[in-house]
């Protein structure tokens, strides 16, 4: 009979290097906490203060389709934008052209960026299809997201301003979510929303509808523009960020805007 006792017993992986447990259920916040530290840590080593944000569909390519012209302009204003703002990088990056990630109007932009020498950024999501990061984000800056909520984060708490082009049900959703925050006043800043196509917006969207019906206030159209041409969406962008943006609100980089907590009016 062997007395012997065994030698030790098997080891198991430290929580943080399991990958069962990190896939797990239980660990659902952790991931979700990663998907605003890993993004965070990358905007603060880029030295990213604040973004301009792209909203518009994937299925608008370059040179393909009635709407083609959207390509091109969007790639023209994040240029220009982008060439624009290069007069106020200092220790840090302001009004970086930011994205979805994914092909159409969204590479569109990453790719006007691209041309005038600036950083851009991806946020990019995976679903089924359509979605895979285009080569025009800058690596660093170029983000993966499980969670749609998450990718919202980045979108909302970061844009100084936004242009929305046409787009489908994604482009509308994260329009009306920018529009709620705006109308509400939740997030501490002024935020300048562009929508550009007037013909295609104003058939899609009868706002003036909502209006009549008293599901918003006539005020409440006052929370955005239309621009028909990059040169005049521009203009209403320079005009939006030199009035509300040039001073951030907060020291930190990257300018993650404050919340208006009804209880707390200074903001948290």
């Amino acid at each position: 009979m062997n007395n012997q006792p065994p030698p030790h017993g098997t080891r198991r992986p430290v929580a943080y290097l399991n990958q069962k447990f990190l896939n797990s259920p239980d660990a659902r916040a952790i991931r979700i906490l990663s998907e605003f530290l890993e993004p965070f840590a990358h905007f603060r080593r880029e030295k990213v203060r604040d973004t301009v944000v792209f909203f518009g569909s994937a299925r608008i390519r370059e040179g393909q389709g009635e709407l083609a012209r959207y390509y091109d302009e969007a790639r023209v204003l994040a240029k220009i934008l982008t060439e624009w703002a290069n007069q106020f990088t200092n220790s840090t990056y302001r009004f970086v052209v930011c994205s979805g990630g994914g092909p159409g109007i969204m590479e569109a932009a990453n790719r006007g960026a691209h041309d005038a020498g600036g950083k851009t950024v991806g946020l990019n999501i995976g679903l089924p299809f359509e979605q895979f990061p285009n080569p025009y984000i800058t690596p660093e800056l170029s983000f993966e997201f499980h969670y749609f909520f998450m990718r919202k984060f980045w979108f909302a708490y970061l844009a100084k301003a936004l242009v929305v082009f046409p787009g489908g049900f994604g482009t509308l959703d994260e329009l009306m979510e920018l529009l709620t925050l705006a109308q509400t006043q939740k997030l501490a800043k002024k935020m300048t929303i562009v929508l550009y196509g007037t013909t295609y917006w104003k058939e899609i969207l009868n706002f003036e509808a909502l209006v009549r019906y008293g599901m918003i206030s006539p005020e409440d159209l006052k929370l955005f523009h239309f621009a028909d041409d990059p040169e005049s969406a521009l203009d209403l962008l320079k005009a939006g960020l030199t009035t509300y943006a040039l001073q951030p609100e907060t020291p930190e980089t990257p300018a993650i805007s404050r919340s208006i907590n009804p209880q707390k009016p200074e903001g948290a």
